[in-house]
């Protein structure tokens, strides 16, 4: 599969201007620990280009750290952010070696964040990345072929949205001392037995853009490509009839619709020239990342943000223009931007009972086992494999009832640990309730999205000089009200 891509028209530009600005002015990166009792704060200054936010809270989430709040701004080509972050359990960043890594990778010379992998690079492993409908059984027919060619996965990210699945799968030579995989008719033999297993049920699922199986020689960040690959096979399709009242200035409205669905607006600010897209949702993990990671694939260039976590919900705020400093003038552009980041937020939720496989590794020991969760009715919609040096696995599993889609009966999941092994396979989590997509339908008070972000919006850009009155900001009081 080749894609090509036509770019944009521009005037000349000495490209050799950027990298020679980046050199004069590397960027600059403050950590403070005693400025408040409950959040590391980081502070980074740098000249700005396309991307950039995303590469920071790139490396801050790789490092599994909490993001509560955030305030970005950049303005005559320089870009300015603060980091409110916490670590896993809710505490400041104390570990001396994740604060020199951060100063050390923010501060890179030539004004580019380091891109750093935490798991095994590319060259070590091939890579493989498929994407298409899903169906119950699709996973353990992907571990059997790839078992079947000797190849043993050493580490894999599958997600699945709306139908649709997209993963990542690193494998290494089970026939030789392990490594990538060099024979060119292997991999075409590989690649073609994939794609049969991915297209068997053309006919069965409607909607997609792709059904295919490829071999990934990239730098994208994993997570980054699951979310590409996701929306160029239009996981977001389904969203369209769920778009009421959700487009223009209508912002003075319950934040999330009954369904519990992630409340997304976008309306234009003329007088600033920006589009500004307001987002209201259920507070988790990586969700900065899942937003701004859509925002700049779509080409959006991110000037200013507010970013805050209150309790179980997150708010965001962001002032956009497209990369040809146009912004989004029409309903179709602004409901597609609402559908894509609608699916960027829900796909990251897995639905079903979380299992956790622990033992040791061997080739095949994927496909057995998803082998026996597609015998037992289970249908695999989330899935994390990761192996040690040491030889063993950590892989994870979300499962939910194949028919039905419904919760699993524990009668099998006890069923599935007899044939395993119950010291291997370990329940670490209730069922996922499907509410937690978004917000749930419990009572609660109404407010202006716009009187929220307003609030804190217009006291960062005070404090930075991008605008020259605050009067007109809520009250304190009636934030914390909020």
């Amino acid at each position: 599969m080749v894609v090509v891509t036509a770019g944009r028209g521009w005037a000349y530009f000495d490209p050799e201007y950027e990298s020679l600005n980046a050199s004069l002015n590397p960027p600059r990166v403050v950590i403070e620990n005693a400025a408040f009792t409950d959040a590391t704060v980081i502070k980074l200054d740098s000249v700005n280009r396309h991307g950039i936010l995303l590469e920071v809270v790139q490396v801050l989430t790789d490092l599994d750290l909490f993001i509560s709040k955030a305030y970005v701004s950049s303005d005559a080509g320089w870009f300015m952010d603060v980091f409110h972050v916490t670590d896993i359990d809710g505490n400041k960043i104390t570990d001396e070696e994740v604060l020199k890594f951060i100063q050390e990778v923010c501060s890179a010379e030539g004004g580019e964040i380091t891109r750093v992998s935490l798991g095994t690079g590319p060259h070590q492993h091939t890579a493989i990345e498929l994407s298409g409908p899903n169906r119950p059984g699709l996973l353990s027919e992907v571990f059997s072929t790839l078992s079947s060619m000797n190849c043993n996965v050493r580490s894999a990210a599958v997600w699945t949205h709306n139908l649709r699945v997209a993963g990542m799968i690193f494998v290494d030579n089970a026939c030789s001392s392990g490594g990538p995989i060099e024979d060119c008719d292997k991999l075409k033999d590989i690649k073609d037995r994939l794609c049969r297993v991915i297209r068997a049920n053309d006919g069965e699922r409607g909607g997609g853009a792709g059904r295919t199986a490829d071999f990934f020689s990239g730098l994208t960040h994993m997570e980054r490509r699951l979310h590409q690959m996701m929306s160029a096979d239009e996981d977001h399709s389904g969203e369209s009839r769920e778009l009421e009242g959700r487009l223009g200035d209508e912002t003075e409205q319950r934040t999330v619709n009954g369904k519990g669905r992630p409340a997304v607006t976008v309306r234009n600010c003329v007088e600033r020239g920006y589009s500004v897209v307001n987002i209201h949702c259920r507070d988790r993990s990586k969700l900065l990342f899942d937003t701004v990671c859509t925002l700049t694939d779509m080409d959006y260039m991110i000037f200013h943000a507010t970013i805050l976590s209150e309790g179980y919900f997150a708010y965001q705020e962001f002032y956009i223009r497209h990369t040809d400093g146009c912004t989004l003038e029409t309903d179709e552009e602004r409901q597609r931007l609402i559908k894509r980041l609608v699916a960027a937020i829900q796909r990251r939720f897995p639905e079903g009972l979380r299992l956790e496989l622990c033992t040791y590794d061997r080739v095949g020991l994927l496909s057995d086992v998803t082998k026996v969760f597609h015998r037992h009715g289970l249908c695999v919609t989330r899935a994390h494999v990761s192996t040690t040096r040491a030889g063993t696995v950590a892989n994870t599993f979300y499962v939910t009832d194949a028919a039905s889609g419904d919760a699993v009966d524990m009668r099998t999941v006890e069923a599935i640990r007899e044939e395993l092994g119950q010291a291997m396979l370990n329940v670490r989590s209730a069922p996922v309730c499907p509410q937690l997509l978004g917000l749930d339908d419990s009572p609660s008070p109404r407010f202006s999205l716009a009187a929220f972000f307003k609030l804190h919006s217009e006291r960062i850009l005070y404090s930075l000089g991008l605008i020259t009155s605050k009067d007109s900001a809520p009250s304190t009081s009636r934030a914390a009200a909020l």
